[in-house]
């Protein structure tokens, strides 16, 4: 199992940027795609964006798609989504998660194995 900590979460105004980390630690980093959810109060968990082991492919829900950017540093143990031109539907926890690599990366959610604790993020109108 890998552990996986979120951070840089907070309240930002429409339109604004945050940048959301989650750092890696007990198992290669490498072995994993990783994926972002979120949720809010009422509401399932919702597919964001994820990342294949290498960097070299990124999938996007439709509703961040060309406003959210996924990546990874492998040496640094570490995935990031970039989060530009928010709105207040952004609202929500966003959770990081893994996914074994297994040559297809799955966006289904129960096909994530290890999750971080979540951080909020809030946009204000």
């Amino acid at each position: 199992q890998v552990q996986l900590v979120e951070s840089g979460g907070g309240l930002v105004q429409a339109g604004g940027s945050l940048r959301l980390s989650c750092a890696a630690s007990g198992r290669t980093f490498s072995s994993y795609d990783m994926g972002w959810f979120r949720q809010t109060p009422g509401k399932e968990r919702e597919f964001v964006a994820a990342i294949n082991w290498s960097g070299g492919s990124t999938y996007y829900a439709d509703s961040v798609k060309g406003r959210f950017t996924i990546s990874r540093d492998n040496a640094k143990n570490t995935v990031y989504l970039q989060m530009n031109s928010l709105k207040p539907e952004d609202t929500a926890v966003y959770y990081c998660a893994a996914q074994t690599r297994l040559g297809r990366l799955s966006l289904d959610l129960t096909d994530f194995r290890s999750w971080g604790q979540g951080t909020q993020v809030t946009v204000s109108s």
